[in-house]
C-alpha cells in the first residue's frame, strides 16, 4: 500500500514553522516578543470558533445516526466507546504517574487562579449545566455545551422525518464551521511559529527535553495498546477466532491510517475490513462512521498526556482521585470533540485550557504535542474502531465476528 506523503505535509510544515520560530526567538528576544501578536491573532480565531464547532459536530453526529435497530445499537456503541476509552485513559494515566512528561520543566507562566472550594455535587452541577441559555455561548462552560449538543442531537433523531430540516441545518452548520476551521488552520504555521518565537526567549529551552520524553512515552505505550489491548478486545468479541480474524484484516487499516494521518480517510478501509471480519451491514455502516468522529483511543491517550504535561508545566499537583477522574473525563471528551481530520487535536487543547482555566500561553505548548503524537494516535483511533465494531456486533446481534 502506498503511503500518501501529502497527508503528512501539514504536520511537517507545522514542525518546521515551530523550529523556525524557536530559532528566531533564540537568536533575537526582541523579534520573538514582537511576533507575539501574530500568535495571539491565531489563538483568538480558534477560541471564537470552538463553541459552534463543538456544538454542530456533536449534535449532527447524533441527529443523523441511523440504520436498523438503531436504539439498541447506539446504546451498545456508547457503552463500548466508553469502556475502551476508559481503558486507554487509565493505561496512559498510569504511565504519566510513573514517568511525568514535564519532569524538570520550569516555565514561569502565571498559574491559573485557585478555584472556589465547592462540594462534589456542586462541582458536577456547575460543570455539566448552566443556569441560563446565554451561558452556553462561553467556552468556559464547554461540558455544558457538549451535554446540550448531545440532547439536541438525540431529540432531533427521535423526531424522525418531522425534524429533517433540523438535521439538514445541523449537518450544514457542521460543514460550514469545519470550513471555517480549515481556513483558520491555514494560519497555524504562521501563528504557532510566531508564538514559539515568543515562548523560547521568554520561557527558556526547558521544553525540548520534555517533548523528547513525551515522544518516547507515547509511542511505546501506543505500540503496547495496539498489540496487547486490541488483541484482548478482539478475543472478547469472538474468542480465538475473533483474535485471528482481527489480525488477519486489521493491517490495511493500520497502513492506511499511518499513510494518511486521517481517521476519516480510513473509513472506506475499515468498512471493507469489518465486512471481512463478519460484522453485519447495519452495524458496520452505523458504527464505523460514528466511531470515526466519536471514538478515538489514541486521542484519549493524548488528552491524558496533555493534561499531565500542563499540570507539570504549571507545577500543579497531578494527584488525587478527583484529579484522576476529571482527567479521564476530559480525555474522553477530547477524543470525542476532535474532528476526524489531520491535526484535529487543536480543538482538544482548547477544551483542556477552557476546562482547567489555563492561560492561552499553554495552547501552543500543548499543540506541539499533538503534532508529535499524530501518526500513532491516528493509527489507534482507526484500528480501535474495528475492535470496537466487533464488540458492538457481538452485543447487538449476539454472534461472534468471523
Amino acid at each position: 500500500m502506498k503511503v500518501s506523503w501529502k497527508n503528512y505535509a501539514f504536520p511537517l510544515i507545522l514542525l518546521i514553522s515551530i523550529v523556525i520560530g524557536s530559532f528566531i526567538g533564540y537568536m533575537s528576544e526582541s523579534v520573538g516578543i514582537a511576533l507575539k501578536p501574530i500568535g495571539d491573532l491565531f489563538l483568538n480565531l480558534l477560541f471564537v470558533v470552538v463553541v459552534p464547532l463543538v456544538f454542530f459536530s456533536i449534535a449532527s453526529s447524533f441527529a443523523n445516526g441511523g440504520g436498523e435497530n438503531f436504539g439498541k445499537m447506539i446504546r451498545n456503541m456508547s457503552g463500548v466507546f466508553l469502556f475502551t476509552g476508559i481503558i486507554s485513559a487509565v493505561i496512559m494515566l498510569l504511565v504519566m504517574k510513573i514517568y511525568p512528561p514535564a519532569h524538570g520543566v520550569n516555565i514561569p507562566i502565571v498559574k491559573p487562579d485557585a478555584t472556589e472550594d465547592l462540594s462534589v455535587a456542586e462541582q458536577i452541577v456547575n460543570t455539566f449545566t448552566v443556569s441560563d441559555f446565554s451561558g452556553l455561548f462561553s467556552r468556559s462552560n464547554m461540558m455544558a455545551i457538549i451535554v446540550f449538543a448531545v440532547l439536541v442531537g438525540l431529540a432531533t433523531n427521535k423526531a424522525g422525518e418531522k425534524a429533517d430540516i433540523v438535521k439538514k441545518l445541523l449537518s450544514s452548520g457542521n460543514i460550514v464551521i469545519m470550513n471555517m476551521v480549515n481556513y483558520i488552520m491555514y494560519l497555524a504555521p504562521l501563528g504557532l511559529g510566531a508564538y514559539f518565537a515568543y515562548l523560547v526567549p521568554t520561557y527558556g529551552k526547558e521544553l525540548v527535553g520534555s517533548y523528547a520524553r513525551v515522544f518516547i512515552l507515547y509511542y511505546v505505550t501506543a505500540i503496547l495498546l495496539y498489540f496487547i489491548v486490541y488483541s484482548i478486545f478482539a478475543y472478547m468479541a469472538g474468542g480465538r477466532e475473533g483474535f485471528i480474524i482481527y489480525w488477519k484484516n486489521v493491517i490495511p487499516s493500520t497502513l492506511t491510517s499511518l499513510g494518511t494521518c486521517s481517521s476519516a480517510a480510513t473509513i472506506p478501509t475499515n468498512f471493507e475490513s469489518a465486512e471481512k471480519m463478519g460484522v453485519s451491514k447495519n452495524v458496520r455502516e452505523t458504527v464505523i462512521p460514528l466511531a470515526s468522529a466519536l471514538h478515538k483511543d489514541g486521542s484519549v491517550m493524548g488528552g491524558v498526556v496533555k493534561v499531565a504535561f500542563a499540570f507539570g508545566v504549571f507545577h500543579m499537583n497531578f494527584s488525587g482521585v478527583n484529579i484522576y477522574l476529571v482527567t479521564i473525563g476530559i480525555a474522553l471528551l477530547v477524543g470525542m470533540v476532535m474532528g476526524a481530520i489531520p491535526n484535529g487535536g487543536m480543538i482538544g487543547e482548547m477544551l483542556i485550557l477552557s476546562l482547567f482555566g489555563l492561560p492561552v500561553e499553554a495552547l501552543p505548548i500543548l499543540a506541539a504535542i499533538s503534532t508529535i503524537i499524530d501518526p500513532p494516535a491516528t493509527m489507534l483511533n482507526a484500528t480501535g474502531d474495528l475492535s470496537a465494531t466487533m464488540l458492538v456486533e457481538r452485543m447487538t446481534n449476539g454472534k461472534k465476528s468471523a
